[in-house]
This record gives C-alpha cells, structure tokens and sequence, in this order.
C-alpha cells in the first residue's frame, strides 16, 4: 500500500506490507499529512485480528504527532490483553509517545 501527495512537492511515500511471520506491518517511508490516510487504514485493518499486532517501524525516517495519534488511538482500541509492539521506530515517534501517552501500556518498544 503506498501513498503520496497530489501536488508538485517532493513525493513522500509510505510503504506498507504485511509481516509474513505474524500479525503486523513492516513500514518503510514516513508517516505525514499525506500519507497519513494510508497508516490509519492500515492500522484498522490490523486491529480487527484482535492479537498482538508487530510493527517494524525501522524503515521509517519520520511519524509526524498526527500518525503518533492514530497509533495511540489504535492501540487504546485494542482488546486487552493486546499490545501493539514497535520495532525500530524512529526517535520523533518515540518522543512524542512518551510525551503525550507516557502511561499508554499497549505500545511496547523493542528496539
């Protein structure tokens, strides 16, 4: 799944495919107002496996605090005991979790 933006601007692009280990998404790219459509629809579509969900975020250069929202809202609707687990991701992501969901229980970081 990839998204970019309509204008002339430099094309920022996101990457997404489905881990063929477990349930989860490898992202590649950045997270950002124009691609931003792209990760929560992916995100839903995770949420409906109702397990823990695996993201390798390591391909991600950048999570503005619009797509840090939609993980945190993404994993506040996981059914408990259900975490969402983050491999890799970017600093800015990091930060912003700690930041605004510093008692968000269901996000684990890996890496």
């Amino acid at each position: 799944m990839m998204s970019a933006p309509d204008s002339g601007e430099a094309r920022v692009l996101l990457d997404l495919r489905r881990l063929a280990d477990r349930p989860g998404l490898s992202a590649t790219g950045e997270v950002s107002l124009s691609t931003r459509p792209a990760w929560q629809s992916a995100l839903e579509e995770m949420l409906v496996q109702g397990s823990d969900i695996y993201l390798d975020l390591s391909g991600l250069s950048f999570v503005d605090v619009g797509g840090a929202g939609a993980l945190a809202r993404a994993a506040q609707r996981l059914p408990a005991p259900g975490r969402i687990v983050l491999s890799g991701p970017p600093a800015s992501l990091r930060r912003t979790l700690d930041l605004f969901w510093p008692d968000l229980e269901a996000i684990e970081v890996t890496k």
